[in-house]
């Protein structure tokens, strides 16, 4: 798991999936505001004319030398929810973006954000 201290470290790092395929590049990392630990990263994929980012939870990554692994496959990220590389993650989208993984969304009891970029 990413640690909270080594968000900015691993930014511009490769993504890679279980089997080593390079999804994309790092670009930042949201975290959970219950807790304030990494959840999700969006990852910069796409020709250099139509970029975008791309969603992937961060349960069971692990980091190496120039790389973060996630858990999930190359294909299944790629058409994950996206938003285009100069945009916000709007709130009301947030929450399709755990029910694509399969993930519980549990929005703070006044009605808060799950997630919070870092």
């Amino acid at each position: 798991m990413i640690q909270a201290a080594d968000i900015r470290e691993w930014r511009n790092h490769d993504v890679i999936d279980p089997k080593g395929h390079k999804i994309g590049v790092l670009e930042a990392i949201y975290v959970d505001t219950t807790t304030d630990q990494p959840a999700m990263a969006t990852v910069r994929t796409g020709l250099p004319t139509r970029q975008h980012l791309v969603f992937v939870p961060l349960d069971e990554a692990v980091l190496g030398p120039g790389y973060a692994k996630v858990s999930y496959a190359k294909a299944l990220v790629r058409k994950s929810p996206s938003i285009g590389t100069d945009d916000v993650l709007p709130a009301d989208q947030e929450e399709a973006i755990f029910h694509y993984y399969g993930m519980a969304y549990q929005p703070g009891a006044g009605g808060e954000r799950q997630l919070a970029r870092r």
